[in-house]
């Protein structure tokens, strides 16, 4: 006797449906799916390998205790991070819909969850591509020889009657001001707009006009684009690791890196930031996972992609890491020789008649002062007047002048590169080539997670059904938005939107997720449709972690950014001219109505959507629009209307509408189907 497995059965791809009033057959419109598995691969690491691996995983490394940020690191990849990039592959390849489809169809009280997630990916790609606006500003910049931030500009001092160096550059540095004054002629505070900056502008519609040119046409356009930026950051990171271990002070910045501090283990924001740093690394809730997974084969292997792609993120934020640390052990060490440098030069002006014959190497073992330090001063060394202005010098604390996000990628390493000589022009282009390859397979995968639930949905048909107007109106209206960012108090705007569009909203996604499959769904009903997916039932690592391990460990990291956000006031850090150096400051009121907004905007959509169902005030659902769409028919019953249809109406005395002929159990190509109480019930033979 045939073994029976009730499962659902998508035929969406597959069959074409009756029109049961004129008995002519419409075409059903195809899901994209991806041209071979190497461009899904490549796709999935353009989105998930960002530039949270360059500028935010070693600045991490460096705060907490080196190596010994690595061990809490990898116990949240496995514990959080894997397990969800699991879950959301395998739910995505499953339902073959967007993320606002899938959660809707396993229960339609959770549809808020797709909409949250797409509403929060769409917020965070406005702002996303500010990021991509400043990197292609500096790469413009990069085709010049000496480098525009390389020193700093000058301006004629009446008063001492020469020209000197800018004071506000050589209080914060060159790349500060040029970062600062240059590139985003940034103003006070958020209340000081300063107008639009035509230079930024024209990047930032450049940027989106490029975005555009690789999404119009869905996966199919930005499928191709992707093989190149999945492997370029990877070339860029090769060349500057074999230039990195060949400068001088590498080891240093290395064996600072790995050299673990274990007491700051017991430090439980190390391990918060750990959580978090998997969390936003793999892109988890955005749903754009879920919209890749959704084009595959519904019988592809998502678990091994899971582990392959967990393990390439891992292999690259430590590879980043590496060659990060390389450079800015080089930068430490001139750092360090310049402050010895200086305190020679001012030994010498205090002490002429010793200076006459004395080398530098022979005041470091002699004389040498490394601040307010005198012990480090020769015992036989004779007598001389200490210097006043003497600098503090010290190579750890210079290891240690931490920075990440922006501060790392166009002040510190853009100093760095300045050092590399007549060749900075050329580490300058293909570093900021590296930055924009990440931002944009980054930013490709977030607009997906947005325009994959809309094609799903298809609100306005007309439209939605026209993939490049789609994509037009999209990067038109982001585009729009975006001269937030082009003003002077841009980079505050931006920071507002990194801030709360995605923090907040993102982990209350993961977290509804983790629950929904954990304890609505169900884990063992979730290991089936894995096991008729791939052929095997997950083991007791998935299961366990997916009920009991992954959303308490979400939902205590929720907690956590509540307190770090709202159980304390709000600041910014804004730019202080006089000192040039960053201040805290508080947001202004139509500030925190915006980070109102971007939060609310995503996670009012669970409770509301849930309400809505509950009370019937909204009773929508995907397999209603396509049920409409087919004369009262879903697509699953397509194929046995059509199989009924040409049987003999004398079989029953029981006609359906329009006089189609009536139904019966029917057997085809291993699966049965059949009418149970009005509902259309396939049964798979095997």
């Amino acid at each position: 006797m045939a073994k029976e497995k009730l499962h659902n059965v998508d035929t969406a791809e597959q069959l074409e449906p009756l029109n049961l009033e004129t008995g002519s057959k419409k075409p059903v419109k195809k899901r994209q799916g991806w041209d071979s598995k190497w461009q899904y691969i490549f796709m999935v690491i353009s989105y998930a390998v960002g530039l949270g691996n360059v500028w935010r995983f070693p600045y991490l490394v460096q705060q907490h205790g080196g190596g010994a940020f690595l061990i809490p690191y990898l116990i949240m990849l496995f514990a959080e991070g894997m397990p969800i990039l699991y879950l959301e592959f395998a739910i995505g390849q499953k339902m073959q819909k967007g993320t606002v489809i899938v959660w809707n169809e396993i229960n339609p009280l959770l549809g808020g969850i797709g909409l949250a997630s797409a509403v929060t990916s769409f917020n965070v790609a406005i702002y996303y591509n500010a990021i991509i606006m400043w990197c292609f500003f500096y790469l413009f910049h990069s085709f010049q020889s000496p480098l525009p931030w390389a020193t700093c500009p000058t301006e004629f001092n009446e008063a001492e009657n020469k020209t000197v160096e800018i004071e506000e550059c050589v209080k914060g540095g060159s790349t500060s001001y040029f970062w600062y004054r240059n590139a985003l002629d940034v103003s006070p505070d958020l209340s000081s707009p300063d107008g639009i900056k035509w230079k930024m502008l024209l990047c930032l519609i450049f940027a989106w006009c490029i975005v555009y040119a690789c999404i119009w046409k869905g996966i199919k356009s930005s499928g191709k684009v992707v093989y190149f930026t999945a492997t370029f950051p990877y070339i860029v990171l090769l060349i500057f690791f074999v230039r990195g271990i060949t400068l001088k002070g590498a080891v240093d910045g290395l064996l600072h890196m790995y050299t673990p501090k274990l007491d700051r283990l017991g430090d439980p924001q190390v391990w918060l930031d750990a959580a978090t740093q998997i969390f936003y690394s793999f892109g988890l809730g955005f749903g754009g996972l879920i919209a890749f997974s959704s084009y595959n084969n519904i019988h592809n292997n998502c678990q091994r992609d899971a582990i392959m792609i967990s393990m390439c993120n891992w292999f690259t934020a430590l590879f980043a890491s590496t060659v990060i640390f390389a450079v800015l052990g080089f930068k430490a060490t001139l750092m360090y020789e310049n402050c010895l440098k200086h305190n020679f030069e001012m030994f010498g002006l205090a002490n002429p008649e010793l200076a006459i014959n004395l080398t530098e190497e022979m005041w470091q073992t002699t004389y040498m002062v490394t601040g307010n330090d005198t012990a480090s001063v020769a015992a036989n060394a004779v007598a001389y007047v200490t210097p006043n202005n003497t600098w503090t010098c010290s190579l750890e604390d210079d290891l240690n002048n931490a920075a990440s996000g922006t501060g790392l990628a166009f002040i510190i390493f853009t100093q760095a590169i300045v050092e590399f000589g007549p060749s900075a022009p050329f580490w300058s282009i293909i570093f900021f080539m590296m930055l924009l390859s990440l931002g944009m397979g980054s930013e490709f995968g977030t607009i997906e997670g947005f325009t994959a639930s809309i094609y799903d949905l298809e609100p306005f048909p007309a439209i939605t059904r026209k993939k490049w107007l789609v994509s037009a109106l999209i990067c038109g209206f982001s585009c729009l938005v975006g001269l937030l960012f082009v003003l002077g108090s841009g980079s505050y705007w931006v920071a507002l939107f990194d801030s709360f569009a995605g923090s907040f909203p993102l982990i209350t996604v993961a977290m509804s997720e983790c629950f929904t499959i954990g304890y609505v769904y169900g884990v063992n009903k979730f290991s089936d449709d894995i096991e008729f997916m791939i052929g095997s039932r997950p083991n007791i690592y998935w299961k366990i972690v997916w009920k009991f391990i992954a959303p308490f460990l979400v939902l205590g990291l929720l907690l956590a950014t509540i307190v770090k956000y709202f159980l304390k006031e709000i600041t910014y850090s804004a730019y202080d001219a006089e000192t040039a150096s960053m201040v805290q400051k508080g947001y202004p009121w139509f500030g925190a109505l915006l980070a109102a907004i971007l939060v609310f905007s995503a996670i009012g959509c669970i409770p509301v959507i849930a309400l809505l169902r509950k009370f019937r005030i909204l009773n929508w659902s995907y397999s209603k629009q396509i049920q409409a769409e087919m004369h009262g028919h879903t697509q699953s019953t397509a194929k046995f209307i059509r199989s009924v249809s040409s049987m003999d109406e004398t079989d029953s005395g029981l006609e359906l509408p329009n006089g189609n002929p009536p139904f019966r159990d029917i057997e085809e190509e291993g699966t049965r189907a059949s009418i149970d109480d009005g509902a259309v019930k396939f049964t798979v033979l095997q």
